[in-house]
């Protein structure tokens, strides 16, 4: 195992990438307020522009896992981070929707091999007992970023305005891509597939990725991950076209009021990741589908709010309840499957939630025209969701599929 100097070291760095990347996400939800207006793009459109990146991220979850766990989890990282650059810095420079939905399709293809590979990092790195906690702060970089997007956002696009943004978040990433080639370094015997972990003794002929598919418990993650990625990225990419055309917010004081929010996020994801490290196995679907079913009564209230002031407090709990459940999902995944393919597996589950983004923005888009600018179906839609979620989380099997009874014995 790694030493706890050089696992720490290795998630911070996690947590540098992981901040970055979701940077770029956040800043596309309030640089489309602009994009929209210079590109002259209706409400279907933006919807097709905000889900570009999940289509190219969603159908790079099952590949990046595999490439990680065959080819070793640092290179794809690497990798990883270098190409979504690329694409990051080229988003200033589209011209026409055809070209950025392009750009941001090939940018979540590039950033598509982040997650497993880092999560087959933390699998490799870190002792089970502690997995959770160290996905919480890895995870837990996206609720800073998204804490101080709002007014950094703000006041980018009011400055230097959105294409020469992204050049900027572009260059930084480079930056990053060095930092983990010359620092990220596991031992070989880490890197390596381990030969104690499951699939190797079971059978041979069948590949690691058809055991997987055949594990119930991840087609129930997979489910869980789609619906409450739903509801998240609802929110995220089109609250502040809501807030700003139907609330009647200028965007900073948007940006000031999302902090809050912001703040429940960060608070919401470190406690989880002690908590869930805590629970006995069993509970946390438990306490999970209590998490939903919270979400779905206050998204209801949410909508209804009669002033700004309640809208933003019924979003701040909302998003409490959102963070447990985004990081209890991936502690599954790491507790209950052997390290050897924690990177499939996870590209497997992960690949519900970035469908979720790839939809649920374009859905909303077109419900938005449909309903001549109201929101109120859309979010029935997340709700909707939200109830979906609650029902994958109680049905799930820790037991059955060959991989988990072989862990089991472990």
């Amino acid at each position: 195992m790694v030493s706890a100097r050089t696992r720490n070291w290795i998630l911070a760095l996690l947590f540098l990438g992981w901040a970055l990347g979701n940077l770029d996400r956040y800043v596309m939800n309030y640089a489309v307020l602009a994009i929209t207006e210079d590109l002259q793009l209706s409400a279907s459109s933006t919807g097709l522009l905000l889900s570009s990146f999940f289509a190219g991220y969603a159908l790079m979850q099952m590949p990046g896992g595999w490439l990680a766990d065959r080819f070793g989890s640092r290179k794809v990282l690497i990798a990883s981070v270098i190409m979504w650059s690329i694409f990051t810095a080229l988003t200033g420079a589209a011209w026409s929707l055809a070209s950025m939905v392009m750009i941001r399709f090939l940018f979540g293809i590039g950033e598509g091999g982040f997650q497993p590979a880092s999560s087959k990092i933390i699998a490799q790195a870190y002792p089970r007992e502690e997995r959770s906690r160290a996905m919480s702060v890895m995870l837990s970089s996206g609720a800073i970023v998204g804490l101080f997007v709002p007014i950094l956002s703000a006041t980018l696009i009011s400055t230097i305005g959105w294409r020469i943004m992204f050049v900027i978040i572009g260059a930084i990433g480079a930056v990053i891509a060095i930092l983990y080639w010359r620092y990220i370094k596991l031992p070989k015997e880490e890197e390596a597939v381990s030969n104690t972990e499951v699939a190797s003794t079971s059978s041979e002929k069948k590949s690691s990725v058809a055991l997987l598919l055949k594990t119930p418990l991840l087609w129930n993650l997979l489910i869980a991950y789609f619906s409450i990625y739903a509801v998240n990225w609802g929110l995220a990419t089109w609250l502040p076209t809501y807030l700003v055309k139907v609330r009647g917010l200028d965007l900073v004081s948007l940006g000031w009021l999302q902090m809050i929010p912001g703040i429940a996020t960060l608070v919401g994801v470190y406690a989880s990741g002690y908590v869930l490290d805590k629970l006995p196995q069993g509970r946390e679907k438990t306490m999970g589908s209590l998490a939903c079913v919270l979400v779905a009564i206050v998204l209801y209230l949410m909508f209804n709010a009669s002033s700004v002031a309640i809208f933003i407090t019924y979003q701040t709990i909302v998003t409490l309840f959102i963070s447990f459940v985004i990081i209890l999902l991936p502690s599954v995944v790491l507790k209950n499957l052997p390290a050897s393919v924690t990177g499939t597996g996870m590209g497997i589950v992960n690949t519900g939630g970035q469908l979720a983004g790839f939809i649920t923005p374009m859905a909303i888009g077109f419900i938005v025209d449909a309903f001549n600018g109201s929101f109120s179906a859309a979010f029935w839609m997340l709700i909707a969701f939200a109830v979906i979620c609650i029902a994958a989380l109680l049905t799930m099997n820790y037991e059955k599929g060959e991989l988990l009874r072989k862990e089991r014995t472990v």
